[in-house]
C-alpha cells in the first residue's frame, strides 16, 4: 500500500496488550522514516488520555470506520488530529478489526493519514477496504503470540519461558545445572496478616518483591519463582567463571538489602510496618525443568543445592544476619567473609559451615 502514488503519510496500527505493565501497543509509519513501537504503560498519560481519541470516538458508537477531512477542520478537536493538520496532514481515516470472542484482546485501530491535496481518492480507500481484512488476520496471528510469550516470560521469567517456548514442556524434561541460588525471606511477614487487611498485605508483598525483581534482573538472574513471602532466584554459572554466577547473585543482595532500607524509611515515616528482608546465597548442582502432574506442571528448580539453602534461611534469625553465604558460594566468591560456625540443617546429613561478609561485622 505504501507505493509510489499512493499518498500516505502516516500510518499507525494499535491493539491492546494483556502486559501486566502495559495497556496497549502501537507501530507507528512515517513517510521516510522507520517504524516505530511504542508501549503505553497503565496509568500513562497515553492510557488517561484514550477517551479522547478518535478510536474511542468510534468504539463508544459502535462504529468501525471513520474519516475526517484534516484540511477542512474536521476532527481538530483531537489533539493528535489537530498536530497531524498543523503538520500539513489533510485526511485522517480509521478502520477497527474485532479479534474473535475467544482472546481477551479486543482487537486493533489502523489509521492513515495523507497529506496529499484532497487527501484519498474513492479508489484508494477501495484498495485499504479490500487489504484491511486480510491485515487483520495478520495482526491477530502476531498479537496472539505476542500476548503468549510475553505472558508467559510475566509469569515464569525471560530464560524459562524461552525454554518453554522451544519445546521443553513434558514432565521430568531439564537437566542439572550449576547455579548461584539466592533466597530471600520477608522476615516476621506472617505476624503482619494479624494486623494489616489483605489489600495492604498484597501492596507491602509487591513493593518488596518489585524490588528483589529488580535488583536480581539487573545482574542477569531469573526469579523462578514466589513462595508466599518468599523468592527463589537463580544465576546460572558458566563453567568457566562460575565466580561470575557468584558476584552477580552477591551484588543482588547488597543491592536490594539496601534498597530495602529506603522503602521501609519512607514507609516507617507514614506509620507504615518495618519490613526486613534474609537473604542466603548459595552454590550448588540442582535441577532446572519441569516439575509436577501430567497436566500441571511448574518449571523451576529443585536438588539438594535448593534444600540446603531454605535451611539455610532459618537460620538468619538466629544468627541475627541478613545476609549469610554458604561455605561453597564464600569459597567460589572469593570475597572477604567472616566465619560464623558449623551448623545441623534439618533433613541435611552434613553440618553446614556458614558465613558473612567481612564489612559485615563492623
Amino acid at each position: 500500500m505504501i507505493a509510489d502514488g499512493f499518498p500516505i503519510w502516516r500510518a499507525s496500527i494499535r491493539m491492546p496488550s494483556l502486559h501486566p505493565m502495559y495497556r496497549g501497543v502501537a507501530a507507528n509509519f512515517m513517510r521516510g522514516g522507520e517504524t516505530v513501537l511504542e508501549n503505553a504503560e497503565h496509568g500513562s498519560a497515553t492510557e488517561r488520555d484514550f477517551e479522547k481519541t478518535p478510536i474511542f470516538y468510534l468504539l463508544s458508537r459502535g462504529e468501525r470506520t471513520g474519516r475526517w477531512n484534516l484540511a477542512s477542520g474536521e476532527g481538530l478537536h483531537y489533539t493528535e488530529l489537530n498536530e497531524f493538520a498543523r503538520s500539513g496532514g489533510t485526511d485522517h481515516v480509521i478502520s477497527l478489526f474485532e479479534f474473535p470472542k475467544e482472546v481477551a484482546l479486543r482487537g486493533l485501530g489502523f489509521s492513515l493519514t495523507s497529506d496529499a491535496p484532497g487527501g484519498f481518492s474513492d479508489d484508494q480507500l477501495a484498495v485499504v477496504a479490500a487489504l484491511f481484512p486480510a491485515l487483520g488476520l495478520a495482526a491477530y496471528r502476531v498479537a496472539v503470540s505476542k500476548t503468549a510469550s510475553d505472558i508467559l516470560a510475566v509469569y515464569t521469567g525471560a530464560r524459562t519461558s524461552a525454554r518453554i517456548l522451544a519445546g521443553e514442556t513434558r514432565r521430568g524434561m531439564g537437566g542439572s545445572i550449576d547455579a548461584a541460588i539466592l533466597l530471600a525471606d520477608l522476615r516476621n511477614f506472617t505476624a503482619l496478616t494479624e494486623v494489616y487487611q489483605p489489600a495492604e498485605i498484597v501492596g507491602f508483598l509487591n513493593e518488596h518483591f518489585e524490588l528483589i525483581g529488580r535488583h536480581v534482573e539487573e545482574n542477569s538472574g531469573e526469579i523462578l519463582k514466589f513462595m508466599g513471602d518468599s523468592v527463589l532466584a537463580i544465576f546460572p554459572t558458566e563453567a568457566e567463571d562460575p565466580q561470575k554466577a557468584c558476584r552477580a547473585a552477591l551484588a543482588s543482595a547488597q543491592n536490594l538489602l539496601k534498597a530495602n532500607e529506603e522503602l521501609n524509611r519512607g514507609r516507617t515515616r507514614n506509620g507504615g510496618p518495618d519490613i526486613g528482608i534474609d537473604v542466603v546465597l548459595h552454590l550448588g548442582e540442582v535441577f532446572y525443568g519441569n516439575v509436577g502432574a501430567h497436566d500441571r506442571l511448574d518449571f523451576t528448580v529443585i536438588g539438594r543445592a535448593v534444600n540446603e539453602a531454605s535451611r539455610l534461611e532459618k537460620l538468619c534469625g538466629m544468627l541475627e544476619q541478613d545476609l549469610l553465604l554458604s561455605e561453597s558460594f564464600a569459597a567460589t566468591s572469593a570475597v572477604a567473609c567472616e566465619y560464623l560456625g558449623s551448623f545441623e540443617l534439618r533433613g541435611v546429613s552434613k553440618k553446614a559451615d556458614v558465613f558473612r561478609l567481612a564489612d559485615a561485622a563492623s
